[in-house]
């Protein structure tokens, strides 16, 4: 840090000796949520005092998540739903120091503290850029920070000034995070106004080797047909891209077609668990919404 980044030795050195290396850390990380069946994973999210809350922000934040959705063409419910997961609205943006948690994870996790001292590094540099006191933010074990859940590196890259005021605080200001979801959408590849998901059904077994694979759209609908798997909305052009997607359902598993909007949801997180809790988690939103201006 001080070779290519210009940072005091000794400043640094002082900023480490404060750092601590937290067994809790490395013990959430051999426990993550997407290693839950579907069925498990979605009754985390897919609840009712989440959807109510989601309806209350959306609410409160109206006026930042139209004027968003209008630059970046990324729908509100899509917005909302991320930060709901994410972390309950801004309720539980993390516990640990950030410093600590890429700490641990840059030298105590050997699986990939490659990415995790990249991601040590990004934070000591957004720190500095942004006048922040290295050890006071806080975020998940995995050092994601805000309403959001950026990583220093996606923070750097992607965090947006939604309100003006020249500053990108997606710790506190709702305006902020909202923006810098979008952006990150936007920049990896939106499209605004195109659908997300299709139910699918299947038969045969071909298509049990393809799903959950590469989630990036590679095979035309016309294709998934001759390898037996039916788009059962009817209603997509045969030419149009999609992946398959499996998930598994207490009664046996279900398929979906997830098209490129779905593919852009995985690049936020890579798991199909987390994007199509997204997206069904957006499209209660907007039921719910409905049914409130309605009655």
């Amino acid at each position: 840090m001080s070779r290519k980044h210009h940072f005091s030795a000794s400043e640094l050195n002082k900023i480490f000796q404060d750092v601590t290396i937290q067994e809790k850390i490395l013990e959430a990380m051999a426990k993550p949520y997407e290693a839950k069946p579907w069925h498990v994973y979605r009754k985390l999210f897919l609840t009712e005092k989440r959807i109510q809350s989601g309806v209350d922000f959306w609410g409160k934040n109206a006026a930042a998540l139209k004027a968003t959705a209008s630059k970046y063409g990324v729908p509100a419910e899509v917005i909302v739903a991320i930060i709901g997961i994410e972390t309950s609205y801004g309720q539980s943006p993390g516990k640990y120091r950030v410093i600590d948690a890429l700490s641990t994870l840059a030298f105590a996790y050997p699986k990939r503290a490659e990415f995790f001292r990249r991601e040590l590094e990004e934070f000591l540099v957004l720190c500095r850029e942004e006048h922040m006191n290295p050890g006071s933010p806080t975020g998940s074990y995995a050092g994601a920070m805000g309403m959001p859940q950026f990583m220093p590196s996606s923070y750097r890259r992607y965090a947006a000034d939604g309100d003006g005021d020249q500053r990108r605080d997606i710790w506190n200001n709702p305006a902020d995070a909202i923006a810098s979801v979008a952006r990150y959408f936007s920049v990896h590849g939106w499209q605004s106004g195109e659908p997300v998901a299709f139910p699918a059904s299947v038969n045969g077994a071909v298509h049990e080797r393809l799903a959950n694979g590469n989630l990036k759209p590679s095979r035309t609908l016309q294709e998934w047909l001759s390898l037996g798997v039916i788009d059962s909305s009817a209603s997509l052009p045969a030419n149009v891209k999609a992946a398959l997607v499996k998930l598994d359902e207490e009664t046996g598993p279900v398929y979906w077609l997830g098209l490129h909007n779905f593919y852009v949801i995985t690049r936020y997180n890579h798991s199909p668990l987390y994007a199509m809790a997204a997206y069904e988690l957006s499209r209660e939103l907007v039921s719910r919404r409905s049914a409130g201006s309605s009655s």
